[in-house]
């Protein structure tokens, strides 16, 4: 084998090598089941008072199931929220639609609701209604989510149909 041939094959492997380094993608994030948290939301676990300020004004927010409640540390913590399909709801996500909650409540296995049982999240009708598809017979999705550490996360995705843009977010032009 010529010098010039093993110089190739050593620069082949190289590409190969850096290209595999770039297209590795490491997420953080856990797997687990959402449902619809259902009113009245008041009082919550975490805040107690009747003041409706503690909900983000985007109307993003959900209640922990016993999983990440962790004796009250949960609240306040900010989740990204994606729906992800199987096979047994294979229609019940809105794709590429990734949202930020807040915890305001805890929901445990405690509560008269059947829904609590292995629950990770209850997302309010807005978050709930934003990533999973509205055509959905299933109260339950399966769902991404990953803890948001530091300030909130500017999030890429499609047009929002079911609440009004935030003031905080827009640029000096009107613009997301």
């Amino acid at each position: 084998m010529s010098t010039s041939q093993q110089h190739l094959q050593w620069l082949s492997l190289v590409i190969f090598l850096v290209s595999l380094f770039f297209n590795i993608h490491t997420s953080y994030a856990d797997v687990g089941t959402a449902a619809l948290y259902f009113p009245p939301y008041l009082p919550t676990a975490c805040y107690g008072i009747r003041d409706a300020s503690q909900f983000p004004s985007s109307n993003l927010f959900a209640a922990a199931g016993d999983g990440i409640w962790a004796n009250d540390t949960a609240c306040g913590r900010k989740y990204l929220v994606k729906c992800i399909t199987s096979t047994s709801t294979p229609y019940a996500c809105n794709q590429n639609q990734t949202i930020q909650i807040k915890i305001v409540d805890h929901i445990g296995q405690e509560a008269s609701v059947l829904s609590a049982y292995n629950t990770t999240l209850f997302l309010s009708p807005t978050a709930f209604g934003t990533i999973a598809n509205s055509s959905t017979a299933s109260s339950y999705i399966n769902i991404e989510f990953e803890l948001v550490y530091g300030e909130d996360v500017a999030l890429h995705r499609g047009p929002d149909k079911h609440s009004a843009p935030n003031p905080s977010t827009l640029d000096a032009s009107g613009h997301a």
